[in-house]
């Protein structure tokens, strides 16, 4: 026998009074106390806005039509419009940027967007060389003091870099449209490769504009990562907190339809926040 009209509706107000108590118990607590174990949060998102550092020869990203005051009945309204390429800021590439018939945006399963973070910081190699490329060997060295990269974990590679985010000129190298002026540290196709043939992990991220290097015209460790259905992130923030190993990353872009990458709100979790970030460079 169906439901009465009447039960249905008292019950469903109680289950949206229940429902409204505990966003309200969360969001006053604050969402560290919400989670088990009371761990450490870490924003790894830069803030999508008109300071946003941008691949040269796209458009940038623009928040527009904004209206923000008391409406003519009476109550606080805002609303924009927003416009900019899928790869701005801190994002998401789907294997589909670099790959024919591969993951595009939305066909992306939500397991390869989080898992175990590995920090490789090559940060005192790229010091005194903005076009370094991080090789085989140092993910290797990095096993060697660390252990086994593992399965389905979120590689993510320390450059540095992200110390001169917003500075256009310093964090590309140009300010310019020129890209052939382009100069930052990214990963080495044989890098690259090695990850692929010997190690099972859902993503690669970076704290630079592009996992290829800046004088990196081919974008060959783009295509062997996404080959292998590989997630990329890139403008990664907050890398320095993290420790080498023992955190959680959930990458989580906007489910663009038929989208080659998307913005999207990146969060590290450190399970024991006695560990400290701290670094371990090779």
């Amino acid at each position: 026998m169906p439901a009465h009209p009447s039960w249905l509706a008292d019950n469903m107000n109680v289950f949206l009074y229940s429902t409204l108590v505990v966003l309200a118990v969360f969001f006053r607590k604050g969402c560290h106390a919400a989670l088990l174990g009371n761990p450490q949060v870490i924003d790894m998102t830069y803030t999508l806005d008109d300071t946003t550092v941008n691949w040269p020869n796209r458009k940038p990203f623009r928040l527009t039509d904004t209206y923000r005051g008391y409406h003519s009945k009476g109550f606080w309204y805002e609303s924009s419009s927003y416009e900019g390429f899928e790869h701005s800021g801190t994002h998401v590439d789907a294997p589909a940027h670099f790959c024919k018939d591969k993951w595009r945006m939305d066909a992306v399963p939500l397991d390869r967007l989080m898992g175990p973070a590995v920090v490789v910081d090559v940060s005192n190699k790229t010091k005194n060389n903005a076009d370094y490329t991080v090789t085989a060997q140092d993910f290797q060295n990095w096993e060697e003091k660390n252990g086994r990269i593992p399965d389905g974990s979120i590689v993510l590679v320390r450059t540095g870099w992200g110390q001169y985010w917003p500075n256009k000129h310093q964090f590309l190298g140009t300010d310019t449209t020129d890209t052939s002026l382009l100069h930052f540290p990214g990963i080495d196709p044989e890098g690259a490769r090695w990850l692929v043939q010997n190690r099972g992990m859902h993503a690669v991220g970076i704290d630079t504009g592009s996992l290829s290097s800046g004088q990196c015209t081919n974008f060959i460790a783009h295509q062997i990562l996404c080959e292998a259905d590989i997630i990329g992130l890139e403008n990664v923030a907050n890398m320095d907190k993290l420790p080498p190993t023992g955190a959680t990353v959930y990458a989580l872009p906007l489910k663009i339809g038929e989208g080659s990458g998307g913005p999207a709100r990146i969060i590290g979790i450190i399970n024991n926040p006695e560990s400290g970030g701290g670094r371990d460079e090779l």
